[in-house]
């Protein structure tokens, strides 16, 4: 009888924790690359026909935006060329900023699966093995076809809108506040429970250079504005700012929010990282009523730092402020 092929895989390392050795330096280091770690994981070449690159060497905190439009260049070059899944291996300290710009620049019903270790390779249960195989798991099921970007971490599927790092230490430090994991990998098998539908947004085209620099502020009590003044003569071309509760900043910088955003485009989520930035229930002075009416365009379900990615690549595209405001209500 004739076998049935293996699925192709494409398999990109950009370094993380789980390619660290210990450095003559002192601490742990990214050393190892993508065919190394894919060596070391036993059943892995058995589950797929693997294409292994390491397009970077680096710690996640150190990666770009525009290094990850590269990452999704590449991902869709592999696809046109018959790959049937791709994992993206790298740090977790910005997995969930990776997937969903992955998951807003690869609009392909094939699975492509971030996935990184909480543990070196050379520190005792080390998790990164068995991460990514899950991951390739994952990446090779017709069950996560058209889930847009996933994370994989500790056996539990991730969709990337939703996924968060929360913890610095646990091997469990992945959670989705708004909907729980999709699902989970047990027995060599994918199991998924729920299903997010695509929001309903135009194709990105290729960033070209540089992206547009979006800031990212916090609001704290008695913020006094200085740093929300700033921004605009910093040179940046937009602005998130990650406001209290429900998106709300202190009275006394509310004209300021305005001021900002009739000079670039200005984003309200809330710092609480889970739940819906209100649109229609305080009125207060620096409510999110006062603060929308101001120009601020609410962030629907989004984090700060995965607002800040869909208005940087949403300005690159040139995107004026009724279509931006679109953008952010598709995540609502």
């Amino acid at each position: 009888m004739p076998t049935t092929p293996r699925p192709r895989l494409l398999v990109l390392s950009l370094g993380g924790t789980i390619t660290m050795t210990q450095s003559a330096a002192g601490g742990i280091a990214p050393t190892l690359g993508a065919a190394e770690l894919v060596a070391a994981v036993p059943g892995l070449a058995e589950l797929a026909e693997i294409e292994a690159r390491s397009p970077f060497r680096v710690g996640s905190a150190s990666l770009t935006l525009e290094n990850i439009v590269a990452v999704a260049a590449e991902i869709r070059a592999g696809f046109a060329q018959g790959a049937d899944g791709a994992v993206v291996i790298q740090g977790t300290d910005t997995i969930e900023e990776t997937a969903f710009a992955l998951d807003l620049l690869v609009r392909d019903a094939r699975p492509v699966v971030v996935v990184g270790a909480m543990r070196g390779p050379q520190q005792a249960g080390a998790d990164g093995p068995a991460n990514l195989l899950a991951a390739a798991i994952v990446a090779t099921s017709a069950a996560a076809r058209g889930l847009g970007t996933l994370v994989v971490m500790n056996d539990e599927v991730h969709a990337a809108r939703f996924v968060r790092k929360a913890h610095t230490a646990l091997t469990s430090a992945f959670v989705s506040d708004m909907a729980g994991p999709l699902g989970l990998v047990a027995e060599g098998g994918v199991r998924i429970f729920s299903r997010v539908a695509a929001p309903d947004l135009p194709v990105f085209a290729d960033a070209a250079g540089s992206l547009p620099p979006v800031a990212l502020i916090k609001i704290a009590m008695g913020d006094d504005g200085r740093l929300l003044r700033a921004v605009p003569g910093l040179g940046f071309a937009g602005l998130v700012i990650e406001g209290a509760g429900a998106g709300h900043v202190p009275g006394a910088i509310a004209a300021p929010v305005g001021e900002v955003a009739a000079q670039l485009p200005v984003v309200l989520a809330s710092r609480t990282l889970a739940g819906p930035v209100f649109e229609r229930t305080y009125g207060y002075p620096g409510s999110e009523i006062d603060l929308i009416g101001r120009g601020a365009i609410p962030a629907g379900l989004l984090t700060g730092v995965k607002a800040r990615l869909l208005l940087a690549l949403a300005l690159a595209a040139g995107w004026e402020r009724a279509r931006l405001a679109g953008a952010f209500a598709a995540f609502g």
